[in-house]
């Protein structure tokens, strides 16, 4: 476990738009934390701004943004990092995550795209992500992310986030979905790249649903629900770093409240579990 703790604590949910008249209805008891993409709520004004500002008051919440594009050719967005900035103050963010990915070249790509891992890249990352940490006064989290072809490849995607981590020194929000969608299209050992991440930086963590498109491809869809692999793995890291506050996300086919509170509930279970053996093992 980090030592510094943690910005939120055991269960959160990704808040969409969608969600805003259920989430009325949910105990505070149920969900431990929200997480939003800041680029779809700052300035928003209306019923939807509203929904969103009482949620706030009633949810820790967490940002994890979209278009920072931090891998990108282009200058970062400093004009979106000042607003980004005043709105977490504004509604008590605890923290700001981005995606370890570019999404820009002379405007938006609309897609997540996977940097080059070589050495020249750690370097050009990490630089952008201090810059960013600088702005917003506070250390970030990136994101490993799922990825489908590795052009120009110099290290392994393993090397390249750790190597990111230690020239950036920021935090990781570690996904555990993507371990294992990236290990099975790129056939690594799940548990062996779980077992290298750093306790340390590590923020919180991401479980999602995914399609299986064949039996050697998985694109991460975000829009079913958590599979067993997923679960196992989720379990792996709970018994290597501890309760690690974890938040489930779900962005396309999202089911009633009722339905994703049953995953969320999951989630806890596993949690409650390890300090339940941590309890005995102290003892």
């Amino acid at each position: 476990m980090r030592e510094q703790g943690y910005p939120v604590k055991g269960a959160g949910v990704g808040y969409r738009r969608c969600m805003t008249e259920s989430l009325k209805n949910v105990d505070p008891e149920q969900i431990d934390f929200l997480e939003v993409a800041p680029e779809n709520w700052i300035g928003l004004g209306g019923r939807y701004g509203k929904s969103f500002r009482e949620a706030a008051e009633r949810f820790p919440v967490m940002t994890h943004g979209l278009s920072l594009s931090l891998g990108g050719p282009s200058p970062l967005d400093l004009d979106f990092l000042n607003r980004l900035k005043g709105f977490m103050k504004e509604h008590n963010i605890r923290a700001y995550s981005e995606h370890l990915s570019y999404c820009t070249d002379d405007g938006h790509l609309y897609d997540l795209m996977p940097i080059p891992f070589t050495e020249e890249a750690v370097r050009y990352v990490a630089q952008r992500i201090r810059q960013t940490q600088d702005v917003l006064e506070q250390k970030i989290a990136v994101e490993n992310v799922s990825f489908y072809a590795a052009v120009g490849a110099e290290m392994s995607e393993k090397e390249f986030l750790l190597a990111v981590l230690d020239e950036a020194d920021c935090d990781l929000l570690l996904d555990v979905n993507n371990i294992y969608v990236n290990s099975v299209n790129h056939k690594y050992d799940a548990q062996e790249f779980l077992a290298a991440m750093p306790a340390e930086r590590i923020m919180y963590l991401h479980v999602a649903g995914h399609y299986n498109e064949a039996d050697d491809l998985i694109v991460d869809t975000h829009g079913a629900d958590v599979v067993d692999p997923v679960w196992k793995l989720l379990q792996q890291a709970y018994s290597q770093f501890g309760d690690v506050p974890t938040l489930l996300e779900r962005d396309f086919n999202i089911p009633p409240m009722e339905e994703l509170l049953v995953e969320v509930e999951q989630i806890r279970s596993y949690q409650q579990t390890w300090r339940q053996r941590n309890d005995r093992t102290v003892a």
